[in-house]
């Protein structure tokens, strides 16, 4: 296998600490985005939609997509599972990812592609162009903030996002707060502090610096 993935992409980080939480030994091949390479012919035959991370399995068959990056590397190395180990771990852990994916790394996703002198029309990644929308950034900023403090409340009741075990729902949040704190200059709130214990463990752990 090889992973082909960006260490500027947020969505590569989260695979990457996802193999890392594993233990997994995946080679690593960098997608230079600053020289564009997603749009070079090499990378489009491996990825058609353009966009990192893209994992190739031994046999050549391409998976894209965090979710299912994650889905085939977790059946695949069923150790330590990080998507939950029974019926209802797994229904919360897929509750909580996408909770944090579409309440907190989107808008924040969304916030900079729309802002970025060095993306004007490239609101969004993949194979389409479209046009920035400067209006989107305030509301953007605004979700982000109602992330952090939604997930204070929640993070007061559970040690980890999903309950009490570390997961990819950690991981998404995780990276969220990285991303939205150097893109967006939206760090952690003084006044969460549910949020900032939770973030002060697993940024401690090794994965964190995949």
């Amino acid at each position: 296998m090889k992973l082909y993935h960006s260490t500027s992409s947020p969505n590569s980080r989260r695979v990457r600490v996802f193999v890392a939480e594993k233990g997994i030994s995946i080679p690593l091949e960098p997608v230079n985005l600053g020289e564009k390479e997603q749009f070079s012919d090499w990378f489009k035959a491996i990825n058609p939609r353009r966009q990192v991370p893209a994992l190739v399995l031994d046999d050549g068959t391409t998976v894209a997509e965090v979710p299912a990056i994650w889905r085939f590397l977790e059946e695949t190395y069923p150790e330590h599972p990080l998507l939950g180990s029974d019926a209802t771990s797994r229904a919360l852990v897929t509750m909580w990812e996408r909770r944090a994916e579409l309440d907190g790394f989107a808008p924040t996703m969304e916030g900079v592609r729309n802002a970025a002198a060095g993306l004007k029309g490239r609101a969004l990644s993949g194979p389409h162009d479209y046009d920035q929308i400067p209006e989107l950034v305030e509301r953007s900023k605004r979700r982000v903030a109602d992330f952090y403090a939604d997930f204070d409340t929640h993070l007061e009741q559970v040690p980890f996002v999903a309950g009490a075990a570390f997961s990819a729902a950690d991981i998404t949040a995780l990276v969220t707060v990285d991303f939205a704190t150097a893109a967006l200059k939206m760090s952690i709130p003084d006044g969460s502090r549910a949020v900032q214990r939770w973030y002060e463990t697993v940024a401690a752990r090794p994965s964190a610096r995949a």
